[in-house]
């Protein structure tokens, strides 16, 4: 359904039209003074470099035109060119029906059949989650159910790194500590699965040790680079080791996101681009994109229009190897090829926007999508420590990701621990559910664009822009429909009244609801869909201290209050879902 905000802006507009004016400037927006109105319209002072005509007439003029709309109780011109709007109680109660009566919650079905590819996550075979892979995970996980619920088919991949160098130097240093392995025996060419001691601990300890080792000795390095070779090139036991690691580490990968409610569709990694990798090149000579340079073989994806370089991309290395511009460009091949996406998003650190413009620019030159595939960048800012520097732990190092959940669920259960309301396996349970709200509200709740302090006592505040504040409001509301013996039903809406000014103003939030999914859609950015949950939540808190609901004597008004609670509640639940965030039933 259209938002409010859309349906007042054409009511505006066609009153701009009718004074001679171009529609587009009747653009509606919330009002900054709910104390002087609800909505309002500077499409005036535009109107006045136009027109050359005082603003202030211009409004004066849409004004007197919307007077004989009787949807506004008030439509008034204010100095120097303000166009200050109220809408009736009758038609805020009745687009607030019609929200409560729509199975989608007044959420608008832009999807029109259209598919998404959505890859976020990208993390490393052999390597544990850390802190460094929470924002990929939590933006992608919330864009995702965002794009679901407005009607869009949303197809998710994970995309692990799991065909590049660190594949190279870990079965390098296995091979070093593990000869006798049968494995890497001359002549080994058995296609069954092995089962090596390998586990998650040891996993963690190699990388890094075998990372390290590499910069400091140049034959590890240089064998490190001939194992990744000889893997991508189908050494049988090379690939014997890869398929165990892959196995352990994947296993544990699920283990982590599941503790942070973040699911895939699938479990693709830049190996399974590997048999598009040839047809991908072929294509880029066929349209005599390739050339050498320096050994190299590049594409040009330079425009007259950029303001600073962009160089070619690099396809082959000069000993014929892949990079990452090679699996990225293979897997755009495979998408098309498995999905034929409409939009294919990657929620990837805003420092690799250098290397998607060129992998884009070079899959649009070669035609590997079509031209009307939307390709974007994603891109999110770091998450830091109180010193404004990424996040460490105490002694300096990147702090695991289960590391972190486990020290916000511990600080979660200490705020609720004192609780009379909930049993000690209750809090326990709770504890883990305020800790992930804590953790994913106070990352969502920036623009994605930029980067934020993790605050661990301001996230699992009672009060505040928090998700532990949400899901109190949400318990709070429990208790009242509980208390009241009001279960959410299908029953329509029917409130005829507006009974206080807290109420109106809750009402005036509930149709805030679709144009808030509209932006985050529009700005790929789920800070929207916080920022209304929130305001949402406030001003529930508002309206349930100005109103005494449960001992409320007048029937009909009695009514009308549990109905909006049970609305809130829906709306509240809703986009805590989206956001990823799970609802405790009381604290």
């Amino acid at each position: 359904m259209e938002s409010i905000i859309h349906q007042l802006s054409e009511l505006v507009g066609g009153a701009f039209a009718q004074c001679g004016y171009e529609p587009r400037l009747g653009a509606v927006t919330l009002s900054d003074r709910m104390d002087l109105c609800q909505f309002q319209c500077n499409g005036a002072f535009e109107g006045a470099k136009l027109y050359r005509k005082a603003p202030v007439a211009i409004a004066g003029e849409v004004a007197a035109a919307l007077a004989e709309n009787d949807i506004f109780q008030k439509a008034e011109a204010v100095p120097p060119g303000f166009l200050n709007l109220t809408v009736t109680d009758a038609f805020l109660l009745e687009a607030v029906a019609a929200v409560a009566a729509d199975g989608h919650a007044g959420i608008a079905q832009a999807g029109h059949n259209e598919t998404i590819v959505l890859d976020y996550g990208g993390p490393n075979i052999a390597k544990p989650l850390h802190i460094g892979h929470l924002r990929a995970a939590i933006i992608g996980e919330a864009l995702k159910r965002i794009a679901r619920a407005a009607g869009y088919t949303v197809i998710s991949d994970v995309h692990l790194g799991d065909w590049g160098l660190q594949m190279g130097l870990v079965i390098a240093e296995l091979s070093e500590r593990f000869p006798e392995w049968v494995c890497f025996a001359d002549g080994f060419d058995s296609a069954e699965a092995l089962d090596l001691p390998l586990d998650v601990d040891m996993l963690n300890e190699i990388y890094p040790f075998a990372s390290k080792k590499s910069k400091e000795d140049e034959a590890f390095a240089e064998k490190a680079h001939n194992v990744t070779l000889a893997l991508q090139t189908g050494h049988r036991g090379y690939r014997a080791v890869w398929e165990a690691l892959i196995r352990v580490s994947a296993a544990d990968l699920k283990e982590s996101y599941e503790k942070l409610g973040v699911t895939f569709d699938y479990w693709y990694g830049e190996s399974d681009a590997e048999p598009y990798i040839e047809p991908m090149v072929n294509i880029l000579k066929e349209k005599n994109l390739l050339y050498l340079s320096d050994g190299a073989q590049v594409v040009d994806v330079a425009e007259e229009s950029d303001k600073s370089p962009v160089p070619p991309v690099i396809i082959k290395k000069s000993d014929n190897s892949n990079i990452y511009a090679t699996t990225d460009l293979a897997t755009i091949l495979q998408r098309a090829h498995d999905f034929s996406p409409d939009r294919i998003w990657y929620v990837v650190d805003k420092r690799q926007g250098l290397h998607f413009t060129q992998v884009f620019r070079c899959a649009k030159k070669a035609g590997l999508v079509p031209e009307s595939t939307e390709l974007s960048h994603l891109g999110f800012g770091t998450m830091n420590g109180s010193d404004g520097k990424p996040y460490k732990t105490r002694d300096g190092g990147v702090m695991r990701l289960s590391d972190l959940i486990e020290t916000v669920t511990e600080a979660a259960y200490e705020k609720i621990g004192q609780s009379e309301y909930a049993n000690a396996e209750e809090k326990r349970e709770n504890a883990k559910k305020i800790g992930i709200a804590a953790i994913k509200f106070g990352d969502l709740v920036n623009h994605r664009s930029k980067d934020y302090i993790f605050d661990i006592d301001k996230f699992l505040s009672f009060e505040g822009k928090s998700g532990t504040y949400l899901l109190y409001t949400v318990t709070r509301i429990n208790s009242i429909l509980r208390k009241a013996g009001t279960e959410e039903s299908a029953a329509p809406f029917d409130t005829k009244q507006v009974f206080s000014d807290a109420e109106r103003a809750l009402y005036l939030a509930v149709l805030m609801t679709t144009e808030a999914f509209r932006l985050a859609l529009q700005e790929k950015a789920p800070n929207y869909v916080c920022e209304n949950a929130y305001l949402l939540a406030t001003l529930f808190s508002a309206f349930y201290h100005d109103s005494h609901i449960l001992n409320e004597a007048d029937a009909e008004k009695k009514a009308a209050w549990l109905s909006l609670c049970v609305l809130v509640r829906r709306l509240l639940l809703l986009h805590l879902d989206v956001l990823g965030i799970e609802a405790v039933d009381r604290m």
